[in-house]
């Protein structure tokens, strides 16, 4: 298995209630540590790790929404086709599939892109 040189790492409350939500988002499990409450997961060439809050990692009292203040990017293959699927799972998104235009220095890039939160209220972007 080949790692992301980036991989972040979601303290969740829940981890079944997670894992659940992510594998519905048609995320697969890579490998998981039920004793530690602990699932890898990938989605394309998305890879994030989920653990149940034990301490291990706590700088502060989480307070939902966690993750406030930032949203994970995640490029797939056909966000219009992903946007469809987890629509029609009655996934509800937090912003609906728009497309953006960014400026890069003189260049300006289209991005197709919709967001949604997880159980825990970390803010997940979908792009193309």
């Amino acid at each position: 298995m080949e790692f992301n040189a980036l991989i972040p790492e979601l303290s969740v409350s829940d981890i079944n209630k997670s894992k659940d939500f992510y594998l519905s988002l048609g995320f697969e499990i890579k490998y998981e540590r039920p004793e530690n409450k602990f699932v890898f997961l990938q989605l394309e060439d998305n890879q994030i790790m989920i653990e149940q809050i034990n301490g291990n990692w706590s700088v502060g009292e989480m307070h939902y929404p966690f993750g406030n203040g930032i949203n994970l990017s995640m490029r797939v293959s056909d966000v219009e086709a992903k946007y469809n699927e987890l629509k029609s799972k009655g996934i509800k998104m937090f912003r609906e599939l728009e497309v953006h235009k960014y400026r890069c220095d003189d260049v300006e890039y289209s991005d197709s892109e919709f967001l949604l939160q997880d159980p825990d209220g970390y803010l997940l972007r979908f792009n193309n």
